[in-house]
């Protein structure tokens, strides 16, 4: 499928599982899994279907959460080796079962830069390579710069996200596609037999008279980002995404540019994504971080920040543990939520922070979770 749509992916076990299984599973053969990696198939003479009372319970599942990436400025060379460009972060994504970002960069080759806007963001086709090789799973371009370069460039965007999704580690770009129904078309991810839904759109920077992006939005005969100026489409796919999966994903461009506190337009949006049946509401565009915490049944963190830009600041990601339901539909629970506090350096890279600059960040979340009217 060379559009951003639903891809199945299944994250590698840890290591731990994985020799338990072999041990187990002594008349195993294999085969190979949605991803392309080895899953152990018993074979129809040595594995007596157990009772169904004897299942036990899925496993809590990890999500990662990462904010803006772009290579600009003293982030373009990095891409001259695609396997470490990100390496810093490497650990806190590649950890969980699953990790999200937002690629905020027009991707792949030819266009021109949009003359009526002030900031364009290029990269090649090796973004998505940095971004698989640091861990990421999935990657969101519903933004204000994915077209930067205008819909000219948007056949080897297309080329470049197919090519990427059929690698050995496979990368799944969201919202962006050739229809409105591609760009809105979420990724589901099978871990472990959880199946976890990430759908996504922008909501940034639509009014024509200050910028452009508002004009981007795929339609059912025209490519581009899913655009969410009117929600119904993202609220339905919500809705189908906690009726078919176990786990509902929303992430989210939105919010106004420096401020630390949601909007009122963000605060409303999020209490109906939680009404649809997300479980999950994140987001960026913002380029600070804001509040994370409970929000009825979900849970919410309005601004992921910058990850990998040109600017210094704090940064981090979010590592959430998520219970799925015990049956579908149902409701999923995030149990625990865990930062990785870091800030970004000079290099433009996020480098994990310790000792009083890990303790001022915790209470900055603090702080910030007030502001957004969320709780723990």
């Amino acid at each position: 499928m060379t559009d951003a749509g639903a891809r199945w992916v299944r994250r590698p076990a840890r290591v731990a599982a994985l020799l338990a299984a072999l041990l187990v599973a002594v008349a195993c053969t294999t085969t190979q899994g949605p991803a392309g990696r080895p899953a152990p198939t018993p074979t129809s003479t040595t594995a007596p279907e157990l009772p169904a009372t004897t299942a036990e319970p899925r496993r809590p599942v990890r999500i990662a959460f990462a904010g803006d990436i772009h290579f600009e400025g003293v982030l373009a060379d990095r891409l001259r080796d695609p396997r470490t460009a990100l390496a810093t972060a490497t650990r806190a994504l590649a950890g969980a079962d699953l990790a999200v970002a937002n690629l905020e960069t027009s991707v792949g080759t030819g266009g021109r830069p949009d003359p009526t806007k002030r900031f364009t963001f290029s990269a090649g086709p090796e973004a998505l390579t940095a971004l698989a090789a640091a861990g990421i799973d999935v990657a969101t371009m519903a933004n204000n710069h994915a077209l930067d370069f205008g819909r000219e460039r948007l056949p080897s965007t297309f080329r470049a996200i197919g090519a990427a999704a059929g690698t050995q580690r496979p990368l799944t770009v969201i919202g962006i596609g050739r229809d409105a129904e591609a760009a809105f078309r979420p990724s589901l991810t099978d871990v472990d037999g959880t199946v976890v839904a990430t759908i996504s759109a922008s909501l940034a920077d639509q009014d024509p008279t200050a910028d452009p992006t508002g004009s981007w939005a795929a339609t059912d005969d025209r490519a581009g980002i899913a655009d969410a100026l009117d929600p119904t489409r993202l609220l339905a796919g919500v809705r189908r995404a906690d009726r078919d999966a176990d786990v509902a994903v929303a992430y989210l461009h939105w919010g106004v540019q420096g401020e630390r506190c949601p909007s009122p337009d963000q605060r409303s949006l999020a209490r109906r994504l939680v009404r649809a049946g997300a479980d999950v509401v994140v987001g960026t565009h913002a380029h600070r971080l804001q509040g994370d915490g409970r929000l009825g049944q979900g849970y919410v963190a309005y601004g992921l920040g910058n990850f990998a830009w040109y600017s210094p600041g704090p940064t981090g990601v979010l590592t959430l543990t998520v219970r799925p339901p015990d049956e579908r539909p149902g409701r999923a629970r995030v149990t625990r939520a865990r930062w990785w506090p870091a800030a970004i350096g000079a290099d433009g890279l996020a480098a994990r922070s310790t000792g009083e600059a890990a303790e001022r960040f915790a209470a900055e979340r603090e702080a910030l979770r007030a502001c957004a009217g969320l709780r723990r």
